[in-house]
């Protein structure tokens, strides 16, 4: 794969020019995390009002990283190494291109397909879905050896993990290079086979159905329940504000998703289907399992 250059971590490497495509709150984190670690970063969304928003979500996560003294770099080396478009040819001469669009198929296979239509062809093309199988994905490219899952999390520049799914196709070289990158951001990768929610939106969906169950049937508060892992477990954030955080729509379609797959012990409650019919999405939305406030 091309376009390394070493930068952080105990000569781990990140790529020179990094691409993004969606520049919502996943997108913008990825963006945020390979700027802080010193690449160039250009990211793509469908319209000149979604790149404005994107890039300015951006610049404030970092000038926040800045006073926080979690940067040696300064602000203005940080957006100056910050470009948006909506024109996914900026991503000709990107090492690594990232589709970070919403968890739809449809969606991302013709975000993928517009990817690999620009990108050189030692580029590599990664997903940030938490559940669809990326072989399933891989099987639209002409090329999926150079594919694979990266599933940051939420909130990306705070957390620690990075999950490297590897589909059948995929090039070892690439896993390789994958774990580079991830400690060169700084955060720990977990390498796992493509399966169905691969590790950890499989075991964290199991657990937060369940506590959304026991507050439907009413054996606790949601406050309780949370306390429960918290204090019994050392979760550092209960399964329910865990789902306030990632989203109540992004749960129940990994959910429904992992349904179609694994049986119906995964067969999201009615209650999370009540909640995000009635557009109760958690922290970005104002109230979910929780009330939020800014």
């Amino acid at each position: 794969m091309s376009g390394q250059d070493p930068t952080t971590a105990a000569g781990a490497a990140v790529p020179e020019r990094v691409g993004v495509l969606g520049g919502g709150r996943m997108g913008a984190g990825i963006a945020h995390a390979f700027l802080l670690a010193g690449s160039q970063v250009v990211v793509v969304e469908r319209d000149e009002t979604a790149a404005g928003a994107a890039g300015e979500r951006i610049r404030t996560s970092l000038r926040r990283s800045v006073e926080r003294g979690s940067t040696e770099r300064p602000i203005a080396a940080l957006e100056g190494a910050l470009e948006t478009s909506i024109d996914a040819a900026v991503f000709a001469d990107a090492g690594l291109v990232i589709e970070a669009v919403p968890e739809d198929r449809a969606l991302k296979v013709e975000s993928l397909h517009r990817i690999e239509a620009v990108v050189a062809r030692t580029a590599a093309i990664a997903s940030n879905t938490s559940s669809i199988s990326i072989d399933d994905l891989g099987a639209e490219l002409a090329h999926p050896e150079r594919f694979l899952g990266l599933h940051f999390f939420n909130p990306v520049p705070a957390s620690a993990l990075v999950e490297v799914v590897v589909g059948g196709s995929t090039d070892q070289e690439l896993v390789d290079d994958a774990r580079g990158w991830v400690a060169a951001l700084g955060k720990t990768a977990v390498v796992v086979a493509d399966a169905p929610g691969f590790a950890s939106s499989r075991l964290g969906v199991a657990i937060a159905l369940e506590a959304i169950r026991m507050l439907e049937e009413g054996v606790a508060t949601a406050t309780d329940i949370d306390a429960a892992m918290e204090l019994g477990y050392r979760h550092p954030t209960g399964p329910l504000r865990t789902t306030d955080i990632v989203g109540l729509d992004v749960r129940l379609g990994i959910a429904e998703e992992l349904e179609a797959k694994l049986g119906a012990r995964f067969a999201p409650p009615q209650l999370l289907r009540d909640l995000v019919a009635d557009g109760h999405l958690g922290r970005k939305t104002g109230r979910g399992f929780y009330e939020w406030s800014e």
